[in-house]
């Protein structure tokens, strides 16, 4: 399976919805109880592209696309700024096949040192220890674990945190910039 990764185009959101859809309606890895449209999609990329991160598609050689992943504020607030967090999601046929580890790389390297200098991932942890070995793979280190927050398919699920430092020599009594 040859996968090139590149920048997300509107043309490519109805497939990152069908892609996200099942995560919604099979799984507890996204805490959404409903999956956003092909035009939400297509807001939300356009949002994060204005922003100036990286909204990546791996895509087969007929332009099938088989996974994506981006980069969006950590939380809304001002001191939050020169962090972000990172969302992977793969069609269930490319899980374990290395796409994902392509885009999260590719991702990480699309993070510009100016703006960012961390990247959280919060994972839901009940069915997918995949991505916590992807992210430890990739250099994050697990932060914290909260506990049964989250309640989907009838179950509680927990979510960890996990941190890559982009700067990790950075001087905490320097203000960034």
């Amino acid at each position: 399976m040859s996968v090139t990764i590149r920048p997300a185009a509107p043309d490519d959101c109805a497939q990152i919805a069908e892609i996200y859809r099942h995560y919604v309606d099979h799984s507890v890895i996204t805490f959404d109880y409903e999956s956003p449209s092909v035009g939400e999609w297509q807001t939300k990329r356009a949002a994060i592209d204005t922003a100036g991160r990286p909204f990546l598609v791996g895509v087969e050689h007929d332009g099938t696309v088989v996974g994506f992943a981006y980069l969006n504020d950590f939380r809304p607030k001002q001191a939050y700024d020169w962090t972000v967090e990172d969302t992977i999601y793969l069609h269930p046929r490319h899980v374990g096949h290395g796409t994902g580890r392509r885009l999260l790389t590719e991702l990480i390297a699309a993070a510009r040192p100016e703006t960012v200098r961390r990247v959280i991932a919060v994972i839901a942890v009940i069915d997918n220890d995949a991505s916590v070995r992807l992210h430890a793979r990739a250099g994050f280190t697990e932060v914290g674990t909260l506990r049964r927050v989250g309640f989907k398919h009838d179950t509680w699920v927990d979510c960890v945190f996990m941190q890559l430092d982009l700067d990790p020599g950075d001087d905490p009594d320097i203000a960034p910039g």
